[in-house]
């Protein structure tokens, strides 16, 4: 991204300063050489990217793009970080996640870099009495626990409790979350729960374990629904009010209510993204601590999960650098805790490897990176502040459009919030079938030949609520039709390639056309006849040019063939013999299922 001085100051003594209008003047004799004949602030507007939440991003951002003060670290309102020392002391905790009843894992874990535990207990996870033997050998008094039990959690927060008492942990030495959130539990769920058991427990914590909080506001599940950054913001918000409103009813400050609560985000490979979302994500909050009168209160405590939704099966390998990247922007943005996901973890159980590699993702950004050294290295930043400012507008936004449909329970129990939710994700998936949202090992530069990836299967998880989205599914159900046919008959379903002309004319259409139908599964057969190759559709591959010479009579011969579909890579034009069109942009979800009904392929 190029940043160009407004303020008079130059970048080098010899260079004068560069004004915002050349800039756009030379961006417009740029895209009038491609054909687009635009000035000014439309040429700028022509390289600007629209992105979800009616946020728009820009391709050059100065001084003039202003924001509000974000404010000073540890400050109010908390965008640099809740706390003034931000992570420069020892990094950010590394939270590792368990959900079976493996204590030689957990051990591995805590010896290894790990600095906090993750336990799903209940339905999916470790069974309730069987937490006292995860944590055999596990100093509480050192390493905070944070639990995340759904339907049980009263009894699982209740054993851990006991177990603090047993083993002689000092009530002010306990850390970490009781993990209690009955509104995240309806939306994994759909099953109500009454909120007298967290009262009582953020009661006790209040009172007595001053080191630990009762209540997760979760928001991935809204995330994994397939909602966008400010609704995740929208639904974090609006839950934590909701459990404000109940704990101030049950007898607690407002401070006390704040200090009960600790937020959960996805973190994802948008890295600036990810960063402004979790900037914003506290100055929300503390917006609503300053309206109910406690502004001191303000600073959210927050835990980052890199995202599951973008997590895939084939080719996982390529998530090591998803997680990488995420976790790099939830280390910038500040996050109080980040977990970083296993690279098999949309495969089923997580092996050794896979859990060093996640434990070691943070160690690496924080001890050899140094990447915690520097408090809200983002800041400053006019795109970065900018971005912040939108999504935070954004975020409340949606916030205040829940609240007026009654407050959280109420948009989830409606329906609501599951269509606005769903509506979201039906444009990404449109993005995602037209490859405009790439991904790498799966719709670009998939491998067809990849061993795969086997782990034992993981427990199921809750379910019966909002549903739960991968980026991948699409592509996905293709590769698996196109796996069910090859062991059925030995081999996948193959298109012949037909290149027009020399290497130049049709190198970058058939590279392009290779990775497309490989992405369904499709073999692409470049070598020999079409007679040889055993398809029976073939994709014309060549310049323009040498389509308005050849394409309708190579058409005509490889029908002569046998060929039973001619696609043709380019835009639609008037080619005769030619069935149909691939380009950058077309539906390739569509057209893959369609090539595979007609191949036999169920």
């Amino acid at each position: 991204m190029t940043v160009l001085s407004d303020d008079g100051l130059e970048l080098a003594g010899e260079f004068p300063d560069a004004p915002h209008e050349q800039w756009q003047r030379l961006v417009a004799g740029v895209l009038r050489k491609s054909g687009k004949d635009v000035e000014g602030a439309e040429a700028e507007e022509a390289l600007s990217t629209q992105l979800e939440d009616g946020v728009r991003t820009r391709p050059l951002y100065t001084a003039r793009d202003t924001a509000p003060e974000p404010g000073f670290p540890g400050f109010a309102p908390f965008v640099r970080g809740g706390r003034a020392e931000g992570n420069t002391v020892g990094g950010w905790d590394v939270r590792q996640r368990h959900t079976t009843a493996d204590g030689g894992a957990v051990l591995a874990d805590l010896e290894n870099g790990v600095t906090s535990l993750w336990l799903t207990l209940g339905e999916g996870g470790i069974p309730v009495p069987a937490l006292g033997r995860v944590l055999d050998g596990v100093y509480l008094d050192l390493a905070p626990v944070v639990l995340d039990a759904g339907a049980d959690a009263e009894p699982a927060a209740r054993a851990l409790l006991r177990l603090y008492e047993e083993r002689g942990v000092a009530k002010d030495a306990a850390r970490g979350n009781l993990g209690v959130d009955p509104l995240g539990h309806e939306a994994r769920t759909g099953q109500r729960s009454g909120f007298a058991p967290a009262a009582d427990l953020a009661r006790l914590c209040a009172e007595r374990y001053r080191g630990l909080r009762a209540l997760t506001v979760d928001a991935l599940p809204y995330h994994e629904a397939g909602g966008s950054a400010a609704q995740e913001l929208g639904c974090s918000l609006a839950t934590a009010v909701a459990y404000l409103r109940e704990l101030t009813e049950a007898g607690l400050s407002v401070e006390q209510a704040c200090a009960q609560l600790e937020f959960r985000y996805a973190a994802t490979a948008d890295q600036f993204l990810t960063i402004a979302k979790l900037r914003a994500a506290r100055r929300l909050w503390a917006k609503v601590a300053e309206v109910c009168g406690a502004p001191r209160a303000g600073a959210q405590l927050q835990h980052v999960v890199t995202s599951s939704v973008m997590l895939t099966r084939r080719d996982p390998w390529v998530n090591m650098l998803r997680t990488t990247i995420a976790t790099l922007a939830a280390g910038v943005s500040g996050a109080d805790s980040v977990t970083v996901l296993p690279f098999d973890h949309a495969l089923g159980m997580p092996d050794a490897f896979a859990r060093r590699i996640a434990r070691n993702t943070s160690t690496i950004l924080v001890e050899e990176s140094h990447l915690s050294r520097v408090i809200d290295p983002a800041g400053g930043s006019w795109y970065v502040e900018r971005l912040t400012d939108e999504l935070a507008h954004a975020g409340w936004e949606y916030f205040r459009s829940i609240e007026r449909a009654g407050g959280q329970a109420a948009a989830l129990r409606s329906g609501h919030l599951e269509q606005e939710l769903a509506a979201t994700w039906q444009a990404r998936t449109d993005r995602l079938a037209k490859r405009r949202e790439p991904i790498t090992g799966v719709s670009e530069f998939p491998h067809l030949a990849e061993k795969p990836v086997v782990r034992e299967a993981a427990p199921e998880p809750a379910a019966g609520g909002l549903p739960r989205v991968r980026r991948d599914e699409a592509y996905e159900a293709l590769r698996a039709r196109s796996d069910a046919h090859l062991a059925a008959t030995g081999s996948r379903p193959r298109i012949f390639l037909a290149a027009i002309g020399p290497a130049a004319a049709h190198t970058a259409r058939l590279t392009f056309t290779s990775n497309l139908f490989q992405a369904g599964g499709i073999e692409p057969v470049t070598d020999g006849t079409f007679a040889d190759s055993g398809a029976t559709e073939v994709c014309l591959c060549s310049s323009d040019a040498l389509y308005e010479e050849q394409a309708s009579a190579v058409a005509a011969e490889l029908r002569s063939s046998g060929a039973s579909h001619v696609f043709l890579a380019g835009r639609p034009g008037q080619y005769p013999g030619v069935d149909a069109y691939v380009f950058a942009g077309c539906d390739a979800v569509a057209v893959l299922s369609s090539a595979l009904d007609r191949m036999g392929v169920s």
